[in-house]
């Protein structure tokens, strides 16, 4: 049996975490992939990412979060930060109705510098302050279903949902890429690393990068 690196895996998967400033997306991320949360927390200034890898059916996937900005003043790193994204957390605080209202912005965004089989999860964050909140689950439940997107509310503080979210977009995405490379005519459990492999159309080539091709 081949040795298996600790850091190895077969799918390396970008998601970005999108939304108004202050919503909680930091610590979305801090809490998926240290467990950690902080009161004190700062507005993150241009771009942070981390990782994490789980297991998805029999197969390790790696992913690489991105976490900006959501002000206006660092909105020129837009098309380099969706760039090569396969999946999207759309945030939201549950207890600042504005915040949902600018989804419908956010999402437009995305889906203008992005492919259109990523994979958006909308975010209802800060579900823990009850007493204050402002967007009502249904509301979102129905502007998800209009625009075809997952939605969960989570509490980064109480770590409720978090998980549960970043699961579901890397778990939705192997399944998009899955489908694709086997659209392609490719086993992707076959696919040695590091092989060119050679595809019809720009999409399948995305999918194939996922394989592992581009992980080294």
């Amino acid at each position: 049996m081949a040795y298996r690196a600790e850091d190895d895996y077969d799918y390396l998967f970008k998601v970005v975490l999108i939304g108004d400033s202050g919503v909680g997306k930091s610590n979305l991320l801090s809490r998926f992939t240290r467990n950690e949360f902080s009161l004190e927390s700062k507005s993150t200034i241009g771009v942070e990412f981390a990782t994490r890898s789980i297991r998805v059916d029999d197969k390790v996937v790696k992913a690489q979060i991105w976490d900006t900005a959501g002000q206006e003043r660092y909105r020129a790193i837009t098309s380099a930060y969706y760039r090569g994204a396969l999946g999207a957390l759309i945030v939201y605080d549950v207890t600042r109705h504005v915040t949902f209202e600018n989804v419908e912005r956010w999402l437009k965004e995305l889906r203008d510098h992005t492919d259109s089989s990523v994979v958006i999860m909308l975010v209802g964050n800060k579900a823990d302050l009850r007493h204050l909140r402002a967007v009502s689950t249904e509301d979102a439940t129905s502007f998800a279903e209009r625009e075809n997107t997952f939605f969960m509310e989570t509490s980064a503080l109480e770590s409720m949902n978090v998980e549960n979210a970043f699961t579901e977009v890397l778990t939705q995405i192997y399944h998009v890429s899955s489908k694709k490379t086997l659209d392609a005519g490719d086993d992707p459990a076959a696919v040695p690393r590091g092989q060119t492999i050679n595809v019809g159309n720009k999409d399948d080539v995305s999918a194939m990068k996922k394989v592992g091709c581009c992980s080294n």
